[in-house]
């Protein structure tokens, strides 16, 4: 027995080790761990580990894998992304609260980068550069002519912070190109374009307007900082313009929206395949639970908009004024590969109070079709008119906490529905604002009367001199060296509007968006409409 007791067990022992062996060797070069998720290595792993061994030329494997990652996540829905390393730090700065840069605002005239704006206390100021320089040079080298896009400039002006650029800048009176050079450093990054109360004529009640671009990561910071502003300065009801904000962050949406309901109040829930059920309430701790509320919306509010949209809608807490909004309802998270590259990827659907999900209809893998959305929309005449709304495919009745029938997919529909103003637009004008002549008439005059227009610290004393100035003869002669054709008809009848759009763009220039918006807001049928719901 003792004769071959000994060889069985070896041998046995060498087969139990052969297996375990095998399997960690197997689960060393074949999963990889991310997060809380094991990845076995898939057929594309194994076939670009062959090509890149034994193909008969040299091949660049990395850049056939960014186009594999591409068209692989191409086949999801419409928001999953790959996200390149080379654009990461672009993108992710969308939401952050900083970036690293020079610290101004940009525009790209006649090939031309013109700044116009220079942000206060920013790196740039501290060197001397002024709104209206151009910049013709960056290290030494020529930085004008056809290659020059918004992409290439942030790419360009953005960097490590403590580094520095040299700046060539052509300004306007001079012949030299003068030389700065700029150490980048935080510039932030802002969520509310503008806060201020709105002027009302024998009204003695304040109504407070915030307007907010995105969901950033600082976006409740600078929300609720702006409220308490305006309370302040006797605000006793409030606007909030959600209108072209495309979402971002939930959890900013689902604060801001706490500020406003009381204990108890769901403002959202999302559950995924994979995902836990999530529910979030609101906690009772909001400063402005019972002040009368309106939020503004657009075909382009989107994502965190909605989510506030529909907790304030489905809780009967506010009334939605404008146009039927987005409709994305998916939730994305993301994780990022070893090589600084990352993936958004819809982990979960989210939905509001009643229980409706608002994302439109899409189908996996056809993206194209999805984003030709807004276009069918102005196509059925949906902008101009409520009755023109195609409704998606979900027809459930939800209800809001008072009983009022609401109804999913497709989007928030408002309460109120305000189309797009067309009485003051024709033919002529609509060929100035396509070909952005209004913005660039705007940016012209402003450079060339900056030391006048410069004079004026608030936007209603510069508005009633550039009302007095009478520029509109001039820009009917540099929109007809732009090519388009004179119509004295059509110029007269777009006048009151084409003034208000020039007028607010030079004011842009010279204040800001605290005094675009303003100015801006002011003849805007939306906020009009808002005004009148909160007088009632």
């Amino acid at each position: 027995m003792k004769k071959y007791l000994f060889p069985t067990i070896t041998v046995i022992c060498l087969i139990i080790g052969f297996f375990i062996g095998n399997a960690l060797a197997n689960r060393a070069n074949a999963q990889l761990r991310w997060g809380n998720f094991t990845l076995q290595l898939s057929k594309v792993d194994q076939l670009l580990q062959y090509m890149e061994t034994a193909y008969v030329d040299s091949i660049d494997v990395d850049s056939i894998t960014e186009d594999i990652m591409t068209d692989i996540v191409s086949k999801l829905d419409p928001h999953s992304a790959y996200i390149p390393k080379k654009d990461l730090d672009l993108v992710n700065s969308e939401l952050s609260s900083s970036f690293s840069g020079i610290g101004v605002q940009f525009s790209i005239q006649n090939d031309t980068v013109s700044i116009v704006a220079v942000i206060s206390g920013g790196p740039s100021e501290g060197a001397g550069i002024l709104a209206g320089d151009k910049i013709v040079e960056v290290n030494d080298s020529a930085f004008t002519g056809k290659g020059i896009n918004n992409e290439k400039v942030m790419h360009t002006l953005r960097g490590e912070k403590g580094t520095e650029v040299k700046l060539g800048i052509r300004r306007y009176g001079t012949d030299e190109t003068l030389s700065f050079t700029v150490t980048r450093g935080d510039i932030p990054v802002h969520s509310v374009d503008a806060s201020f109360v709105i002027e009302t004529k024998g009204k003695k009640e304040k109504i407070g307007f915030v307007r907010v671009n995105k969901f950033g990561q600082s976006t409740y910071d600078e929300f609720i900082t702006a409220l308490a502003r305006l309370k302040k300065e006797g605000a006793t009801s409030y606007i909030v313009d959600l209108r072209e904000n495309s979402g971002g962050f939930m959890d900013q949406a689902i604060k801001m929206a706490n500020e406003f309901l009381p204990a108890g109040d769901m403002i959202v829930y999302s559950q995924g395949r994979a995902y836990p059920k999530y529910e979030a309430h609101a906690n009772g701790l909001g400063r402005f639970k019972s002040v009368p509320l309106v939020v503004l919306i657009d075909d382009f509010s989107a994502s965190a908009s909605e989510i506030f949209a529909g907790a304030m809608q489905d809780n009967d807490r506010a009334t939605i004024i404008g146009r039927r909004s987005f409709g994305k309802g998916l939730v994305q998270q993301q994780v990022s590969f070893t090589d600084g590259s990352a993936l958004r990827l819809t982990v979960a659907r989210y939905y509001t109070p009643s229980g409706r999900c608002i994302q439109k209809p899409y189908e996996l893998g056809k993206q194209a079709d999805y984003q030709k959305d807004l276009l069918e929309r102005f196509e059925h005449g949906e902008m101009f008119s409520k009755d023109s709304i195609h409704q998606s495919s979900d027809t459930t009745v939800y209800y809001t906490k008072q009983g009022k029938p609401v109804y999913g997919g497709g989007g928030i529909m408002p309460d109120i529905f305000i189309g797009r103003d067309t009485t003051l637009n024709t033919p002529w004008f609509n060929q100035t604002v396509n070909r952005a002549l209004t913005y660039q008439f705007a940016y012209q005059y402003t450079d060339r009367n900056r030391k006048k227009l410069s004079q004026y610290k608030d936007w209603q004393s510069l508005e009633k001199y550039l009302l007095s100035a009478n520029w509109q003869q001039e820009f009917v002669r540099f929109a007809e060296d732009k090519g388009v054709e004179p119509n004295a008809k059509e110029i007269q009848k777009s006048k009151p509007l084409l003034t208000r759009i020039v007028n607010a763009y030079i004011v842009r220039n010279i204040l800001g968006d605290e005094g675009f918006f303003p100015l801006f807001e002011r003849d805007d049928e939306i906020t009009k409409r808002a005004v009148e719901e909160l007088q009632k």
